[in-house]
């Protein structure tokens, strides 16, 4: 069983920079893939970025690509999410995951292929 909290959000300028990070309470390296999601007020939860245990695998959403970067320190037992130039349409809760599962690497950009959620944390920009 893997506990994930997150933290690192919250009030932010248009252009500001700000990191999450994911602390998990059982080891991350156990998890096939982990990734970040996110979701604004009236919409659906949506993918930000995610990453494959044993590296070489990331992937982002179009809407971030060259703004943010995920990261994963496995000695910390801890995700990053490092978010630049922020705009006013990233603002969002954010969600960490973790699947344990495994199955085809398509899946981690999915809602439905993670396990384990942590209980998001806010991010605003204005």
């Amino acid at each position: 069983h893997v506990q994930l909290v997150e933290s690192g959000g919250g009030p932010v300028q248009t252009g500001g920079s700000l990191t999450l990070s994911c602390a998990a309470s059982g080891q991350i390296t156990k998890s096939y893939c982990m990734g970040w999601f996110r979701q604004a007020p009236g919409k659906e939860r949506e993918v930000v970025a995610a990453t494959r245990s044993g590296g070489g695998h990331t992937y982002y959403a179009d809407s971030v690509k060259g703004r943010f970067t995920i990261s994963q320190d496995n000695a910390k037992n801890t995700l990053y999410l490092q978010m630049n130039n922020l705009k006013p349409e990233d603002t969002a809760i954010y969600y960490c995951a973790a699947n344990s599962r495994g199955g085809p690497w398509p899946r981690c950009f999915t809602v439905n292929g993670y396990t384990y959620w942590g209980q998001g944390t806010q991010v605003t920009v204005s």
